[in-house]
């Protein structure tokens, strides 16, 4: 396997276990909020939040999911 492909791979493995990883933390951390009705994924911290923030974003064009960092009010 080259240099190429092997960076390629690992990418694309990386990214799969984010996937999985984020789909674990989203089903726990979503909550419905009453004064708009949408979906929200609360995250904790900033660093959930940066460790998460390509696949939330891709989430949220697909699904329309909206985000939140820290405790919600």
């Amino acid at each position: 396997m080259t240099s190429a492909r092997r960076s390629l791979a690992g990418l694309v493995v990386g990214f799969l276990l984010d996937v999985c990883l984020y789909a674990g933390y989203r089903s726990a951390h979503t909550e419905v909020w009453q004064r708009d009705g949408r979906r929200y994924v609360i995250f904790g911290s900033r660093l959930s939040y940066y460790a998460f923030r390509p696949v939330a974003y891709l989430d949220g064009a697909v699904t329309g999911i909206g985000f939140h960092i820290g405790p919600h009010e």
